[in-house]
């Protein structure tokens, strides 16, 4: 299907989800002897839960990061939610979603198996409509700035240097590394960093929470005074907003204080703005509650003059995130940029350091590569 050159709302009378599929995929990482690391963290693999929706002989996908436990949430919880319910309206169907999540658990497993099954729903409104996603939203923009986004602690020098000079040499003017889970080895990283990338590129830096507060005091300043960081993404667990909110009031001025990655509900993202605890909001399309969760947020930072910066999944992200007002940039990470092109037709590349959603295909323009992902798979069936 291409897009039309009109929205022909007939295409919706009387459609009804008539099938859903839930898959999951198990990716190794491509990290020193297989694993990652960051602050908090060390992983061996990346699992994407692929949801698909139906109906009206169209087809629409989602997909979130997560364990293979969403996988088995979004099938046993939501499945018989949207089974005959209408498809043109995903807001509508998301309250459903919601309200039938009560007692199985909303924030974590259960608002990322939601998040799957949201976008897919406007996914599956926006092809049988015959449109882009972004035109099928509110939007403000049509392209997202990104910023490079990987370092991982346990990268060799060589391998961090050259990551992150190759974002810049794609014409990406921002990168980020993850630091402190040793945070004197910072010195040297940051130091080879600032001398590769050069005075001219926006340094970020994201303990993942690692550090307490007087110490991340004391790291938001030397990043700050010594390699022109500008952005300390969770210096302190996303948990600890008064910790937070010490460092957004007496850090370095220009040094930005963020989090909201893992706010998975509005009240979430509430918490993250009264005070605010924040200089710059973060959201996750694939967390927080879908493309209607987005929205959600989008209204919270602009009714607070917060810029919002999208989390990752940049394949949906770059359609979701046009309809943000506010939009600071897109994180445009390594894992997630691999995941998605080994399982997907159809994903966006940098031009110009920006996104910009490709208006010539319906919906979010993504196909899956059923040959190249079944390999992976750790959940569902090859759909025949």
């Amino acid at each position: 299907m291409t897009p039309t050159t009109g929205l022909d709302a007939r295409a919706l009378d009387g459609r009804t989800v008539d099938a859903v599929d839930v898959h999951a995929f198990e990716v190794p990482t491509d990290g020193p002897d297989g694993r990652e690391q960051d602050g908090t963290l060390e992983w061996d693999s990346t699992t994407m839960v692929l949801v698909r929706v139906h109906a009206g002989g169209s087809t629409g996908l989602g997909y979130t990061y997560g364990d293979v436990s969403v996988a088995a949430f979004a099938h046993s919880v939501l499945t018989p939610v949207i089974m005959g319910g209408p498809v043109a309206s995903p807001p509508a169907l998301w309250e459903r979603l919601g309200t039938r999540m009560r007692n199985a658990g909303r924030p974590g497993v259960g608002a990322m198996a939601l998040s799957a099954v949201d976008v897919a729903l406007w996914d599956l409104k926006a092809r049988l409509l015959g449109l882009p996603l972004v035109h099928l939203l509110p939007a403000h923009h049509d392209r997202v700035p990104v910023y490079g986004s990987g370092g991982f602690t346990n990268y060799s020098q060589d391998r961090l240097t050259d990551q992150l000079t190759g974002w810049v040499e794609q014409g990406i003017p921002r990168v980020k590394l993850k630091t402190s889970r040793e945070p004197e080895a910072d010195v040297r990283r940051l130091t080879a960093v600032r001398r590769a990338v050069g005075d001219g590129t926006q340094l970020f830096t994201d303990a993942n929470g690692a550090l307490g507060r007087k110490e991340a005091l004391y790291w938001a300043h030397r990043f700050h005074d010594e390699w022109n960081v500008r952005w300390f993404e969770e210096p302190v667990s996303s948990a600890d907003l008064a910790g937070l909110r010490m460092l957004r009031d007496r850090g370095p001025a220009r040094l930005e204080i963020t989090a909201g990655e893992y706010a998975f509900t509005a009240q979430d993202f509430a918490n993250l703005v009264d005070g605010p605890a924040v200089d710059c909001l973060q959201a996750d399309v694939t967390r927080c509650g879908g493309i209607t969760g987005v929205l959600e947020v989008a209204g919270l930072s602009a009714g607070r003059h917060l810029d919002l910066s999208a989390h990752c999944a940049p394949a949906v992200s770059a359609h979701a995130f046009c309809a943000v007002r506010r939009l600071r940039h897109l994180e445009y990470f390594h894992d997630h940029v691999r995941v998605e092109r080994l399982l997907f037709d159809g994903v966006l590349s940098p031009d110009g350091g920006a996104l910009s959603p490709d208006t010539g295909r319906p919906g979010l323009g993504l196909e899956v590569k059923w040959a190249d992902a079944e390999r992976y798979r750790v959940h569902g069936t090859r759909p025949s």
